[in-house]
């Protein structure tokens, strides 16, 4: 492995470890109605996609794309109850884990976050 691999993945390593942390932070420290609601779906879709690259760099070109989808895909299982269906809505750690409420603004703050993580890439690899 070339060592900017290794760098690439220690830096992805690095930022996923910090967003886990920030995301911890806002979901058991933080009550507005701005940064937990908002902020935490940015930070989830770019901390999905810095999680994925540790393991596959480069390997993946559309990975925003197809993590925005994976986040659709969740949000619209919460319209349709799917933490219930699956028989999991008894246990809190799922309900909040997987979501019990669809919001058309969760899905706007996942494709932000994408986003943010599509330019970040493309900043880095310019400056390489």
């Amino acid at each position: 492995m070339a060592v900017s691999k290794r760098r690439a993945r220690l830096c992805y390593c690095i930022a996923s470890a910090a967003l886990l942390l920030l995301i911890v932070f806002i979901a058991m420290f933080v009550h507005d109605r701005f940064v937990r609601p908002y902020g935490g779906d940015v930070l989830i879709t770019i901390f999905i996609c810095c999680f994925v690259r540790i393991f596959f760099q480069g390997k993946i070109k559309l990975l925003p794309i197809w993590v925005f989808l994976f986040a659709v895909a969740v949000e619209v299982g919460q319209y349709f109850g799917i933490v219930d269906i699956i028989g999991l809505g008894h246990i809190r750690f799922f309900r909040i884990l997987i979501g019990t409420s669809f919001s058309w603004a969760d899905i706007i703050c996942y494709a932000v976050g994408c986003g943010i993580f599509c330019f970040a890439e493309l900043y880095c690899r310019k400056r390489q």
